[in-house]
């Protein structure tokens, strides 16, 4: 990275923590460079954990602070919306598929509205809002709802996964590291992840480029032997050669 780079980026995060919001067209527009050039700092940064991705910018974000879901939304929203048309296009009539919580499943939740004959179960508030109209059967696993992540994890969740099993599972994440699994905020999250992976037979991580390698926090979900990573176009061959090297099956929804 060039000098110019890296002080561009410090800048970046200084006026996102003074403002509270960076805008890329007012990041182009002060630093004299493309909106393709901030995008790509965006992702940095954020992959480095200094910046959570918005809806056109970026706001400040400290060591170890999880971002809400909210917040969260608009991050890498055509990412999120490829992502999960790869995924809907793998769900066949007839199967019981498992939705994590999270704003990528939420966006596949939407993809599955016209879907027939498939049976959703989720632990998350936004797949619920945007199936509560359709006319697929739908299943909540109960729990305790945690506010951040808009989504319930805790012994009931558990309970009710060990009584059921599923085609295929989607979970969300903080970050992915190819010999460490799942990162999240939550230890209670990371239990959940694991049985959820372990009652289907096919398990998929969605998660768009920034996330990849990104370890934010101190909590991990384990993935079986065999499992799917779901990425956007953005994914550069470095970050996705740890999990090649894994085994882990690579899916670029472009």
């Amino acid at each position: 990275m060039s000098r110019e780079s890296r002080e561009r980026r410090s800048a970046i995060v200084r006026m996102a923590t003074t403002s509270g919001l960076a805008s890329v067209d007012e990041l182009s527009s002060t630093f004299g460079v493309t909106a393709s050039t901030i995008r790509r700092d965006l992702a940095q940064l954020e992959s480095a954990g200094q910046l959570a991705r918005t809806y056109g910018g970026a706001m400040p974000v400290g060591p170890g602070q999880e971002v809400s879901l909210r917040q969260r939304s608009g991050e890498s929203f055509e990412a999120k919306r490829a992502i999960a048309e790869w995924a809907a296009e793998r769900i066949r009539p007839g199967e019981s598929v498992l939705l994590d919580s999270g704003s990528t499943t939420g966006a596949l939740g939407r993809e599955l509205r016209g879907a027939r004959d498939v049976t959703v179960v989720t632990t998350g508030l936004t797949v619920l809002q945007e199936l509560a109209d359709s006319e697929l059967h739908v299943e909540c696993l109960g729990g305790t709802l945690r506010h951040v992540s808009q989504g319930f994890v805790g012994p009931l969740a558990e309970a009710a996964l060990e009584r059921m099993t599923f085609d295929r599972v989607f979970l969300g994440a903080d970050g992915v590291v190819a010999d460490e699994g799942i990162c999240e905020a939550d230890l209670q999250q990371t239990r959940l992840k694991e049985i959820m992976a372990r009652r289907a037979e096919h398990v998929y991580v969605l998660v768009h480029a920034a996330k990849l390698g990104r370890r934010p926090f101190h909590a991990w979900a384990r993935l079986p032997r065999r499992w799917t990573l779901v990425t956007d176009a953005e994914a550069d061959a470095a970050s996705l050669a740890p999990f090649e090297e894994q085994g882990v099956e690579v899916a670029i929804a472009d």
